[in-house]
């Protein structure tokens, strides 16, 4: 992997990581189309380079993190179902990363679901509810357990789970952001321990990567976060849909007809 292709891996993820898209999906396709070979650095680095979009929602939100204990106990309710399911399924997940096809049917059914989502929670904005309860927090971390298919999208299954509970859109994209950084701090923590454990070592060019990725990622995070929630408020979920829906049907078509994703 190259500095370039780093950078570009980065913005992905930054743009990505917030959106309904799935992050992990488009990092995936990105490798694949720039020819990067799936080594366990590679795959490593898709998942430590959101350290940096981690650190962009405690800054952005810093307020937030200083509020009170109820807060991070929220977190922790949300957090357990994604611990658990780990435990149980992260040698399944390895080997669904490697799989274009998974990514392009996951963000196919996942498009079509966001298409009519905003008719099915079909509350007016203003009655929603604009807190979130311990209860309300477990349900969401169950549904972020969706999120482990590459493609899925840990945004869109924890926004839909706010919103099945009667979330307010900004509220459950709120608490989307706020649950991302315990997730991903323990799913980065765990995948750089797998790679010591599995005898991965690290060069100096390997720390650079991990350096300027994380800061890319970081800037355009934070621009990608603030854009996201005004724009959610506006306009609902449909240009995710119809978005998701034209990028899973294109990688499908492609894979069916042999096309290979590499181009170059």
């Amino acid at each position: 992997m190259t500095i370039l292709q780093a950078i570009i891996l980065a913005i992905i993820e930054g743009i990505t990581e917030f959106l309904p898209v799935s992050s992990t999906g488009h990092m995936i396709i990105g490798s694949t189309i720039m020819g990067i070979q799936q080594d366990e650095f590679v795959k490593l680095f898709t998942v430590a380079v959101q350290f940096g979009t981690i650190l962009s929602v405690v800054v952005l939100y810093w307020k937030r993190f200083f509020q009170s204990i109820d807060f991070y106990l929220k977190l922790l309710a949300g957090f357990i179902p994604a611990v658990i399911a780990g435990l149980f399924f992260s040698e399944t997940v390895d080997l669904l990363l490697e799989s274009v096809l998974v990514v392009g049917i996951a963000l196919l059914a996942g498009g079509i679901i966001f298409l009519f989502i905003d008719r099915w929670m079909h509350s007016a904005e203003h009655e929603r509810i604009h807190v979130v309860s311990y209860r309300k927090a477990g349900i969401i971390g169950f549904w972020q357990c969706l999120a482990m298919v590459p493609g899925v999208s840990r945004s869109a299954a924890t926004i839909i789970g706010g919103l099945s509970q009667g979330l307010s859109r900004k509220t459950a994209a709120e608490f989307s952001f706020f649950l991302a950084v315990p997730t991903m701090a323990a799913a980065t923590a765990k995948s750089i321990y797998d790679y010591i454990q599995g005898g991965g070592s690290f060069t100096a060019e390997h720390f650079k990567l991990f350096a300027v990725g994380n800061a890319v990622a970081f800037v355009v995070a934070i621009l990608a976060m603030r854009a996201f929630v005004g724009f959610l408020q506006k306009h609902g979920f449909g240009v995710f849909g119809w978005y998701r829906i034209a990028v899973g049907g294109v990688i499908i078509v492609l894979h069916f007809m042999g096309v290979p994703m590499q181009m170059f």
